[in-house]
């Protein structure tokens, strides 16, 4: 498929249907978009110690996050770089001081490196050393960490990590921000759920404000229902606490705002949103306040939006400390993987929150995610029927938006879900001949 015909699938304010259904638009998007932009690999609190792995697929390409001996993170490719076989097969362990391939033994250093082969003297002579194979371990062609939250780039060109998402890692920030000694921790397994829709279907719900509130109509309901009669300023139970502003009408998710940022990153719920009214806690807060000074620690509590989105593979909620990965398998399948962290120095009421929150909101066996769940799976089916090929993706368009690649719009602006196709486009073609 070419550029332009690529291109043609995104107009202004709708998107063609093959964005979702297409199989092979989706190996496309493996070997050009995901291999083009920056994707979240992994914490580095997942790999404590030295020897310490997981392991992922970005792109379709197995990786691996290791500790090495030094002290640093290193992302590699699971692979053997003799027959391909890949190195290690859980999901994450420790391999001790180096990988050793179940194969035909071939090890390797934690950085990758080439340690050793079994019957060396077979390869005098053969111009082993200088080959792709004598190599060891290869790494992708981007690799970064930010505030411990670790991304690849499989291909060499196009932007940097810096230039790539900008403003977006105030966000991070942010969640990194709310530990008084400035450190997170990925505590636990994270909820995973195989939804069987397209990614794009997932990732622009995190930006839709306009479901909640008949999408989530009998959980909150059901909520409300449970808490009526109680006064206004009774204590909450952290569920009701959490679940009772899914129903918030749409005057209140219009107000709370949001910000357009480059390259499909976003910011919903710059004002603020339905985690704004949290219990207080006064020690944290003094914590806080100790450690950043006054003003900082207000900026940090006072803004919790309810969704920041680093494109295409990670939305993070700076409280309630959570964040969402975005593992897209198929064109009709997609992984998501809710994680919960342990703010260190800081109460274990916000743990606290984040597993509640998670398992509320994200887990299939939720009051909340069935819902979204179910339309999802209903979108990838009803997309295929006939009489209208494209999806509308109209509301608060304005001609010209384009000239500002950054912009603050109201909360239920469609173009928060406008600028992820713009990206869609600019990084699925970066590499194609014309």
């Amino acid at each position: 498929m070419r550029r332009a015909a690529i291109a043609a699938l995104v107009e202004d304010e709708r998107v063609h249907r093959d964005l979702y259904l297409s199989e092979s638009l989706f190996a496309l998007e493996q070997k050009h978009f995901f291999a083009n932009t920056w994707n979240y690999v992994g914490h580095a609190s997942q790999v404590s110690n030295a020897g310490d792995y997981i392991s992922l697929d970005i792109a379709g390409r197995p990786l691996v996050m290791v500790r090495h001996d030094d002290g640093s993170v290193r992302v590699l490719y699971n692979r053997c770089a003799h027959k391909g076989t890949p190195l290690v097969t859980e999901r994450s362990g420790n391999t001790g001081r180096f990988f050793r391939c179940p194969y035909h033994a071939w090890t390797y250093r934690l950085d990758g490196s080439l340690r050793a082969v079994p019957l060396a003297s077979g390869y005098d002579g053969t111009g082993f050393d200088p080959a792709a194979a004598g190599q060891g371990m290869q790494a992708p062609g981007g690799v970064a960490m930010h505030g411990d939250f670790v991304f690849a780039k499989i291909n060499p060109g196009g932007p940097d990590f810096a230039s790539y998402f900008g403003e977006a890692l105030a966000s991070i920030d942010n969640l990194v921000d709310r530990s008084p000694v400035g450190r997170l921790r990925i505590e636990g397994a994270p909820l995973r759920t195989l939804i069987r829709c397209n990614w794009k279907t997932y990732l622009e719900n995190i930006n839709d404000t306009v479901h909640p509130l008949s999408t989530h109509e009998s959980a909150t309901t059901a909520a409300g229902n449970v808490w009526q009669g109680r006064a206004a300023d009774a204590p909450k139970p952290m569920a009701i606490e959490q679940i009772l502003p899914f129903g918030a009408g749409h005057d209140f998710f219009d107000r709370m705002g949001g910000r357009v940022l480059p390259n499909g990153h976003s910011v919903l719920g710059t004002a603020f949103s339905i985690h704004s009214g949290y219990t207080a806690l006064p020690e944290y807060e003094q914590a806080m306040r100790e450690a950043h000074g006054a003003a900082r620690a207000t900026e940090i509590l006072q803004h919790s939006p309810q969704n920041a989105l680093c494109y295409p593979s990670l939305a993070l909620k700076g409280s309630p400390q959570a964040i969402r990965v975005i593992r897209p398998l198929a064109a009709d399948r997609t992984v998501v993987e809710a994680w919960s962290f342990r703010v260190e120095g800081a109460p274990d009421l916000l743990f606290e929150r984040s597993v509640t929150y998670n398992r509320l909101a994200f887990s299939p066996m939720s009051v909340v995610a069935h819902d979204d769940m179910h339309l999802f799976q209903g979108i990838q089916k009803s997309l295929r029927a006939e009489g209208n090929e494209w999806v509308s993706l109209h509301r608060g368009f304005r001609a010209g938006e384009l000239a500002t690649p950054t912009l603050d719009v109201n909360g239920t602006n469609e173009m928060l879900m406008r600028n992820q196709f713009r990206a869609w486009v600019k990084f699925m073609t970066l590499d194609m001949d014309a």
